[in-house]
């Protein structure tokens, strides 16, 4: 190719790249398009939306100045069944229910949302620009300002109705929610709710959890908020080698909170203790005046941290399914609780024991289908591996001394002694049993369900541990101390005939009498929730309790950072 032909095909190429930019020059949407008077400014705010859905859809939902739509299809399809023009304003003036719409954005968190998540500063920035040409009129008719602001209501509206309804985590082993997608018929219906009502708030209430534990929840977050304090506070290290250290830090940020009177001179451990005592009494935990580690978990969360633990349990109640059964077993693991609830009012509260964080209990769904009295515990191989197999193999005598039997896949016993145990790892071909007594890690008394995990409620043989503050101490299954208030009512349940029910209420308290091993059938399942809530609502507010797990800190930092 010689230098003329170059020449040549260079100019085709610039021809080809200023056409192809001019291309793109005329698809970006205008940044303004100022009409002559409010009955233009209709038609030309809806010439502009159409704009703006066809750049969108084009650009991934971008707007074109970096502001991306969190729905682009959906409002895409919104628009195109229902609002091929402006929705929310007419004429120079937000529509009652766009006011409304605006008004709860500002005010999301009282739903448990964020309001950075709905396109708060770009609607501010909008909003701004209006109320600062109330007589130059020139922002006021601008036809993109209006199209832009409608499209970015809309938008933050799906996302609203989605976060109120489905919530914002994903569906996990126990999710019961009976839908996890909605379409767009659904967002169209509800704008049209919204348009008759005039009330955003009208509109999503209808779309919450009706479970009696999210209302009293969401009955406290505004009393929280309004006594929210957003400052930075000294952490509190676990106490330790650094003694000193850990002291201080506890004054410090004890002095922050205002539970004691100085921080400038040392305090004494009477004074420190009392002002723990007044924390722990602010936060509703047992008051002992102990700085032990779920005080301190909760003299480091801040108010802010707090906030984003009620909107996730808020959300893990979207996960539940829309109409709870009428009697149930409620078992909240971070509050160290179970509850026998009957239509909705709360029959027996009873502590409970559950796992500690290496064997933590699972968070499950399920129905108590037996009761056995005196029962086995037939150890699962979790537990095998990480306490049998290394006592085991240090001490030949441990089957002994921990009152286990050793049983093959037959069912006959084998001697722990016979076994040559330094070969197994990660299991053994043997079942480990522990007799049913008084010794019995299980009590006297389990209740079955099924589940995949070999879990179950049941009393226990350490009774004496239902006094302690934090009782993440099992292997993983719940002790329940009101066990036989439970057993009762089970039977209560389970055959309304008042003399039959006295009967197996008596044959039940005659085998425990007699410590004897024996199942009774459950026909009428009672329905068991063994679930994870770090904060639940009352009438002295909200209570926050130890994320033992850490199940909230992980959601935290994946699903809302930056929060």
């Amino acid at each position: 190719m010689n230098k003329k032909e170059l020449t040549g095909l260079f100019a085709c190429l610039c021809t080809v790249v200023i056409f192809l930019s001019a291309c793109n020059d005329t698809k970006r949407p205008r940044q303004t398009d100022i009409a002559t008077s409010p009955e233009q400014l209709v038609q030309k705010a809806k010439d502009n939306l159409k704009e703006l859905l066809k750049y969108a859809e084009e650009n991934n939902g971008d707007l074109g100045d970096s502001v991306f739509l969190l729905n682009d299809s959906l409002v895409d399809l919104t628009y195109e069944k229902n609002y091929v023009g402006v929705f929310w304003s007419s004429k120079e003036q937000w529509k009652p229910y766009a006011d409304s719409m605006l008004h709860f954005v500002e005010n999301a968190q009282v739903f448990g949302l964020f309001p950075e998540d709905y396109h708060l500063s770009q609607l501010n920035t909008i909003l701004e620009k209006f109320r600062n040409d109330s007589l130059g009129k020139s922002d006021r008719l601008d036809a993109a300002l209006w199209s832009r602001a409608d499209l970015l209501l809309t938008d933050a509206f799906i996302q609203v109705v989605k976060d109120v309804k489905l919530g914002r985590l994903p569906n996990d082993s126990v999710t019961l929610r009976s839908d996890s997608v909605l379409s767009a018929d659904f967002y169209s219906k509800q704008l049209n709710v919204l348009k008759q009502s005039g009330s955003i708030v009208r509109t999503l209430e209808p779309l919450e959890p009706k479970h009696k534990g999210y209302q009293l929840l969401k009955a406290g977050v505004k009393k929280f908020l309004d006594s929210a304090d957003y400052r930075p506070f000294t952490i509190v290290p676990l106490p330790g080698k650094g003694m000193p250290a850990f002291k201080k830090a506890l004054q410090t940020r004890l002095f922050e909170g205002g539970f004691i009177a100085q921080d400038s001179v040392t305090a004494d451990s009477l004074t420190i203790v009392a002002a723990v005592k007044r924390f722990q009494k602010k936060e509703n935990i047992t008051v002992d005046g102990k700085a032990g580690p779920g005080t301190i978990r909760l003299l480091n969360m801040s108010d802010r941290e707090k906030f984003i633990r009620i909107a996730i349990t808020m959300d893990r109640y979207k996960m539940l399914p829309d109409t709870m059964p009428s009697r149930y077993v409620w078992v909240n693991l971070p509050a160290y609780y179970m509850k026998l609830v009957e239509n909705d009012s709360v029959k027996i509260v009873s502590k409970i024991i559950c796992g500690k964080p290496i064997t933590r209990t699972p968070l499950l769904t399920s129905a108590i289908n037996n009761m056995i009295t005196y029962p086995q515990w037939t150890m699962p191989t979790s537990i095998i591996v990480k306490e049998v197999l290394p006592g085991v193999k240090k001490d030949t005598a441990y089957f002994t001394k921990k009152g286990y039997s050793l049983i093959d896949n037959e069912g006959n016993e084998v001697d722990p002694h016979t076994v040559e145990w330094q070969k197994y790892r990660k299991g053994i071909p043997y079942k480990v049993v522990q007799g049913s007594g008084d010794d019995n890690a299980l009590g006297i008394l389990k209740f079955n369900f099924n589940n995949k995990y070999a879990v179950y409620l049941h009393d226990t043989n350490q009774r004496y541990l239902f006094a302690q503050t934090v009782r993440s101490l099992s292997h993983g299954c719940v002790r329940v101390q009101e066990w036989q208030k439970l057993a009762y009512e089970i039977i209560r349940f389970d055959d309304t005939d008042t003399l039959k029910a006295s009967v197996k209420r008596d044959s039940l308290d005659a085998w425990l009498k007699r410590k004897v091993k024996r199942s009774m059938a459950i026909r009428n399942r009672l329905p068991v929730f063994i679930r994870y809530f770090t904060c639940e609502g009352g009438n002295n507010g909200i209570t926050f309790y130890d994320d033992m797990y850490n199940e909230d800190k992980l959601l935290r930092e994946k699903y809302f950072t930056g929060k």
